[in-house]
């Protein structure tokens, strides 16, 4: 496959060892894998990355956009249903991810007044469990 720009490759290793030395034990090889192994392995990764990307660069030309999508990477890998399969449950994680945060994502100036509102209110409550002006004290909920 051509590349649509020719770069120089970096020299050395692209991935740090102890990660290539994790994977290559959780597929059985021995505990210290020879240096070789895990060159060859770092070898073999970064040409599939350099491929897969080049791949989903011509899917996005074809398309007549100069910019690459997720959607790209996608069409590049729908031959292989496992690959696809991983990217599009990796894809639907983040997105509960992102839903999660702005979920929790809060004013820091509403929260800190209502922090100080509630203090206050424990201050005026003189320990029969009403404040000054005959109502119940609210009890603050702890975050676990």
């Amino acid at each position: 496959m051509t590349e649509p720009r020719m770069r120089m490759r970096q020299k050395g290793q692209q991935f740090a060892t102890p990660d290539l030395e994790a994977y290559l034990i959780a597929f059985g090889d021995d505990r210290n894998p020879l240096p070789e192994t895990v060159r060859v392995l770092d070898e073999i990764v970064t040409d599939y990355i350099i491929e897969t990307c080049h791949a989903a660069a011509l899917c996005a030309s074809y398309s007549r956009r100069a910019k690459i999508k997720v959607d790209d990477f996608k069409f590049t890998l729908r031959k292989d249903p496992k690959k696809l399969g991983r990217v599009t449950e990796l894809l639907q994680k983040d997105k509960e991810i992102k839903k999660s945060r702005r979920a929790f994502d809060v004013d820091d100036d509403a929260a800190t007044k209502e922090v100080v509102g509630a203090v206050k209110e424990k201050d005026k409550d003189d320990g029969d469990g009403k404040t000054e002006d005959g109502r119940k004290s609210k009890k603050l909920k702890t975050v676990k």
